[in-house]
């Protein structure tokens, strides 16, 4: 269908019937709560619009829930919104293969022009900005926004999602794990003595914000990538503070500096692993030059909460497609189907064994691929018969087709970051990898016990008999 901004996707999605309005929440903790008893563990549930939030003005909204469906995630990505789980995956995979770049076209005016505010006029306090969780150590105007950066050597421009807490009316801070591509571009600018200059959207199109918590190439723009998936130029202004471009028809937006010698505590607050383990620490401090925003504006939001286990949600699906894409690249041969479970901590892979070894090959370099490498725990190697999208398949074959003392690989001092749980707080940065092999061993395959199966062609005819008082 397509849709120009965030205000048609939200259209469109209310024609869809996947929207809700909820009127009169406070954003201090119930709209987080809401937030979760809406979504977790449910498959196609909808969008969640907040308006007339405690203490703040008719208009002054708040979005969440925005990829909780296949539809809304097929909507968002340019795609047929019928399409099936396999379809979304594929066509995923060929836009990887053959990725279709086309670069911003500067405008000289947009909606995110309406309000303009510097000095002492700016207020970040004048948008809702919800207390998510309980334990939170402020309020985070930036969890479902994207952060644009430059690289002061090589001029690119990165645009990443990167948690933002607001420190004050015009002081925010931004938290970026090391190893992103804003992390790096910061140090550059701080090696310089210098600030670095940053723009940041806390409310936009849905498309820039799911592309920008993607890990694309070093040196490569995920603005690009977003007019390559909508077929025509993303609009945006060039900010006259930073020189950084800024989406035309974003809700909020701010031009800042991230100052190198100031700094303040940030968080601690409850991330996608399910766990507050980044703490709080002294953080850079990040300076508001310049806040725009539209009227009545919207500011989106993606708050993590405890993971769901489904390997069906729009990250997860294409998490799985660049895994499966970067395998493919790398050579590794007759891969079949791959999917992710909670965050990035899970990935399965099946495969159609060739030759000695490949269920190996296969598990060690779908754990350590760009896509695969930051914070993963578990790679399981399962062969095709088995459904990577279903768990309890996969953990059938562990139990089943996995002898411990043959078929698990440790890789050790493997990328993790601040978030990783299970590491001590003196020891974060590195963490270890178990790759499991789930296949039945390539020198006896054809002695292995013969799997219970029900044959396709005996499933159709089923169906076809006994749809009706099955499932109706």
């Amino acid at each position: 269908m397509g849709y120009k901004d965030l205000r048609e996707w939200i259209q469109q999605v209310d024609e869809m019937g996947e929207l809700k309005v909820l009127e009169g929440a406070d954003w201090n903790l119930e709209i987080g709560t809401l937030t979760v008893l809406a979504s977790k563990g449910k498959a196609g549930s909808p969008a969640l619009l907040f308006d007339r939030i405690k203490g703040y003005p008719q208009g002054y909204r708040v979005l969440v829930g925005l990829f909780e469906s296949l539809r809304r995630s097929a909507l968002t990505t340019n795609l047929p919104t019928d399409i099936s789980r396999e379809g979304f995956i594929k066509s995923w995979r060929e836009r990887l293969s053959h990725r279709p770049l086309i670069p911003p076209v500067t405008v000289k005016s947009g909606p995110i022009l309406e309000n303009v505010y510097e000095g002492k006029d700016i207020d970040m306090w004048k948008f809702p900005v919800p207390f998510w969780h309980e334990q939170d150590g402020g309020r985070y105007i930036g969890t479902a926004d994207i952060i644009i950066t430059r690289d002061p050597e090589e001029g690119w421009v990165n645009m990443g999602t990167y948690r933002v807490m607001v420190h004050g009316r015009d002081e925010i801070g931004i938290w970026i794990s090391p190893g992103k591509h804003g992390r790096i571009h910061r140090t550059k600018y701080f090696d310089q003595g210098k600030p670095c200059p940053v723009v940041a959207c806390f409310g936009q199109d849905p498309l820039l914000h799911m592309v920008a918590s993607r890990p694309e190439p070093f040196g490569s723009s995920e603005l690009d990538y977003v007019g390559g998936i909508k077929g025509k130029p993303l609009e945006v202004i060039r900010g006259e503070i930073t020189g950084l471009p800024i989406p035309a028809h974003a809700e909020i937006a701010v031009e800042a500096e991230i100052l190198p010698h100031e700094s303040k505590m940030e968080g601690p607050f409850g991330e996608w692993t399910g766990y507050y383990a980044s703490g709080e620490r002294m953080e850079p401090v990040v300076k508001v030059k310049r806040l725009y925003h539209r009227n009545n504006p919207i500011l989106t939001g993606s708050p993590p909460y405890r993971p769901t286990g489904r390997s069906d949600e729009c990250y997860e699906l294409i998490r799985a497609a660049y895994i499966r894409d970067q395998m493919e690249k790398a050579g590794v041969p007759d891969v079949k189907d791959v999917a992710t479970y909670y965050g990035r901590f899970l990935a399965v892979v099946s495969i159609r064994q060739r030759y000695p070894g490949h269920a190996r090959q296969a598990g060690l370099i779908a754990g350590q691929c760009q896509a695969g490498a930051y914070l993963g725990r578990y790679v399981v190697v399962v062969d095709d018969d088995i459904d990577v999208s279903d768990i309890n398949d996969v953990l059938w074959a562990i139990c089943t087709r996995v002898d411990p003392a043959q078929s698990v690989e440790i890789i050790r001092r493997a990328w993790s970051g601040p978030l990783d749980p299970a590491i001590p707080k003196d020891k974060k940065g590195f963490s270890s990898r178990m790759i499991i092999d789930a296949c039945r061993p390539f020198e006896w395959f054809k002695e292995f016990p013969p799997a219970i199966v029900v044959s396709p062609e005996l499933k159709e005819a089923a169906m076809k008999k006994w749809k009706r008082e099955l499932f109706s």
